[in-house]
């Protein structure tokens, strides 16, 4: 039986909750495929605004995804102040909370915590301006004592709000949607909004691994866009952290490009440094905006002798843009000013989107890029805060909901984008990982997860992303050389004492999701080339159909950057015929036993399995699934180094 979730609203200084709204037309119900969409409808009779509530449920899930359309059917303006698109009242107990915070390089730290004592509120919100700015838009609440677990997550892209408050009559209501912070829209006789969408997950376990698989299985089978490209989940190198706007050229470029094909990639992208005037000291940052331009100096025969050259190599060519944003220097600035977002009449760093005709140029400039540079991959960046978003009103929004109106405009481009070019692989990117939400992964193909990449932080990353991902979403390269200062990014290939098992965990790590490397290929050490090699192709035919289908179990608890949290990791991927199953363990650095055992999940108890190690070599084992769940699969490491490991029905072991 389908959970009804109730809402408010804030219209004119009045809130009203949804029993305060009269009915005003009976509800439905269709069913499209797997989902069930059940339509309720209502009316103010004092300000005539009427809203229906869509909640979308999915089968073999306990998932409900809700949102509003609000409609002014009166016959004077009405002013929406607050939007949730929640509200549901929960039983008053001793939750313990869970969320993430986030910031540059400090994505997904996890918080669990009690709710606040003497009754107040709980609330988690972000307002940068971009969803994971300073908190990731997800929360979950643990009842130790039944086992019940709720999660809900925010859709949406800018800034959102959950909270959680007790109420007089003994429960506690769980709201959420858009953040009502310094937002207002006017609604006009007969205009409508629809409001950002919100999840809510539940499991009766105590398992959060039994909440995100609903989030990876729902968001793989309706939310992700997929094609070709991403099906494929290409093995990627990217430029940048190994030589950053002030060292890549064409000839570094196309000189990586054979090294790649060599190796065995297939996908080589151009980051930022490509744009802008011709000047070899540009600053990229100051440029954005200006996508109209080649730096030549850097790229004398333009972008499309490096996207030929991979095609001519058999690899996809990838290429780095940032179309929200205008630098401090760009030209378009000053030739279409009414394209320039502001707060207060100061430029803030952004097109504004809501302007129709700025969107129409990002969606014009999003194709000329695709179509004459030949581009496979587009990856897409968002290095601002943007704050409570523009307020003037001149170009096609109102003071109060400039972001709002951005943001649902962004979604409408990539939708453009997606449909005139459907074999584009479109990666979402913001600073690393500052603008990750399940809105936008309705619009991308990837989200990349941060921009740091040393070992406990990828594994902290991808434990917390796993969450709410599913992990052919979630990008990220293994550990890279970096050509900038960074205190943990210390990574040297051509150092004497990294060994091959050093080299496996680092990269191991990286085929937890969507893989890809940084690395200045042709000065790479031979044997340092040959393992790179060796990992691509298994990632291509091992590996990457796990991360494609499978549910993931996190089979320890978080670890964690600066040597906190759990200091061994595991991750079970599970293929969805239960007869073949993974295992990525790790030992970080740091204090912890030599050796443990994991308790696998999902296996038939009286089936018997062989256990082989892919990296490690040695005899294969054989274990009914029953001492591989109870007694666990031990698994011995020294420090940082890692294994994986194959786990299959004895019958489909050749």
């Amino acid at each position: 039986m389908t959970e009804t979730i109730g809402f408010a609203l804030r219209i004119d200084g009045r809130t009203l909750a949804d029993d305060a709204f009269d009915v005003s037309e009976p509800g439905s119900r269709t069913k499209e495929g797997g989902r069930v969409v059940d339509a309720a409808f209502f009316v103010d009779a004092a300000t005539g605004t009427s809203v229906e509530r869509r909640a979308v449920t999915y089968e073999g899930t306990s998932l409900t995804e809700q949102w509003l359309v609000i409609t002014n059917r009166g016959n004077r303006p009405i002013r929406i102040e607050a939007i949730d698109s929640i509200a549901l009242a929960l039983p008053k107990r001793d939750y313990e909370t869970m969320h993430y915070t986030s910031g540059w390089g400090l994505e997904f730290e996890g918080v669990l915590a009690p709710l606040p004592p003497h009754g107040q509120p709980f609330r988690l919100e972000t307002r940068k301006g971009r969803s994971s700015g300073d908190v990731h838009p997800w929360m979950a609440l643990f009842d130790r004592a039944t086992g019940d677990i709720v999660s809900a997550s925010v859709m949406w892209s800018g800034n959102w709000a959950l909270t959680l408050t007790p109420r007089d009559d003994g429960t506690m209501l769980l709201a959420g949607g858009l953040n009502d912070w310094e937002f207002f829209k006017e609604l006009a006789p007969g205009e409508s909004m629809e409001s950002p969408h919100v999840v809510v997950v539940r499991a009766d376990t105590g398992d959060l691994n039994d909440v995100s698989i609903q989030y990876a299985r729902v968001g793989r089978d309706y939310w992700y866009p997929r094609n070709e490209l991403s099906a494929s989940l290409p093995a990627e190198w990217n430029h940048w952290w190994s030589y950053e706007d002030q060292k890549i050229n064409e000839q570094v470029f196309l000189e990586n490009v054979s090294r790649a094909a060599d190796l065995g990639f297939d996908v080589c992208t151009l980051d930022a440094g490509w744009f802008g005037p011709t000047d070899a000291n540009t600053f990229w940052y100051d440029y954005r905006g200006d996508w109209d331009l080649v730096n030549t100096i850097r790229f004398p025969n333009g972008l499309r002798v490096l996207s030929d050259a991979c095609h001519a190599r058999g690899l996809k060519f990838g290429l780095w843009c940032e179309i929200e944003a205008l630098g401090k220097s760009a030209a378009l600035a000053s030739t279409r000013p009414d394209f320039v977002a502001t707060r207060d009449g100061e430029p803030i760093g952004y097109v504004c989107f809501a302007n129709p005709e700025a969107a129409e140029w990002a969606f014009s400039t999003l194709d000329r890029i695709i179509t004459e540079y030949n581009c496979d991959w587009i990856k897409l960046d968002y290095n601002l805060d943007p704050g409570a978003g523009c307020n003037r009103t001149d170009h096609g929004h109102g003071a109060g909901d400039g972001l709002f109106e951005h943001i649902a405009a962004y979604y409408r481009v990539l939708e453009r984008v997606r449909a005139k070019h459907p074999h584009v692989l479109l990666e979402s990117c913001s600073s690393g990982g500052l603008r990750i939400d399940l809105g936008l992964m309705q619009q991308t193909h990837a989200t990349f997860l941060s921009d740091p990449d040393w070992p406990e932080h990828d594994l902290q990353l991808f434990w917390g992303a796993s969450t709410m991902l599913a992990p052919n979403v979630c990008l990220h390269w293994s550990y890279c050389d970096w050509l900038g200062e960074h205190r943990y990014q210390k990574f040297d290939p051509s150092d004497p004492s990294l060994t091959r098992e050093r080299l496996d965990y680092y990269t191991l790590i990286s085929m937890l999701g969507g893989f890809g490397v940084s690395q200045k290929l042709p000065e790479l050490p031979g044997w340092v080339a040959e393992r790179l090699a060796f990992h691509v192709g298994l990632y291509r035919d091992v590996v990457a159909p796990f991360v494609r289908e499978a549910d993931v179990y996190r089979l320890t608890e978080q670890p964690k950057r600066f040597a906190r949290g759990e200091r061994w990791a595991a991750f079970q991927y599970a293929r969805p015929s239960g007869d073949e199953h993974l295992l990525f363990a790790f030992r970080l650095h740091g204090k912890s036993r030599p050796k443990r055992s994991f308790d696998l999940r999902g296996l038939d108890g009286s089936a018997r399995y062989v256990v082989s190690s892919l990296l490690r070599g040695g005899a294969s084992a054989a274990y009914t699934g029953a001492e591989l769940m109870e007694e666990g699969l031990a698994i011995a490491l020294d420090l940082e180094e890692g294994d994986l490991v194959s786990i299959r029905k004895e019958d489909d072991v050749l």
